[in-house]
């Protein structure tokens, strides 16, 4: 079934400006998201507080989505933080924007423990 968040896409999160960065991909950009900033999947995110969406790109296709993710993990962090500032200069949390610009609607038990970033 086709939801409002299929959106395949990769994505960069961070937990501050220049602090840790990951480099992700998902067929379900939003609900990712989502999980990642609730700290629900066990690993890297997790473990360094990458809660703030800094950068992604929609793809047609996962595979395309894919290739891409491996591209971007190959680049140096400095040309990845370079990306990042090209559009999002402050590296804001872009999650909202793209639940209010996407139409869909995320789980809301994802967040239920979302604490936000601090500065």
């Amino acid at each position: 079934m086709v939801t409002a968040d299929s959106l395949i896409g990769c994505y960069m999160m961070a937990n501050r400006m220049h602090g840790v960065i990951y480099t992700g991909v998902s067929s379900q950009l939003i609900t990712r998201i989502g999980q990642h900033r609730a700290g629900a999947i066990d690993g890297f995110a997790k473990r360094y507080g990458l809660k703030r969406l800094v950068w992604y790109e929609f793809h047609d296709t996962i595979v395309a989505a894919i290739q891409r993710e491996k591209t971007l993990k190959h680049w140096p962090r400095d040309w990845k933080a370079n990306l990042i500032e090209r559009t999002n200069p402050h590296w804001d949390d872009l999650f909202d924007g793209l639940v209010r610009a996407s139409g869909a609607e995320p789980d809301p038990e994802v967040y239920r423990n979302w604490v936000p970033p601090e500065e």
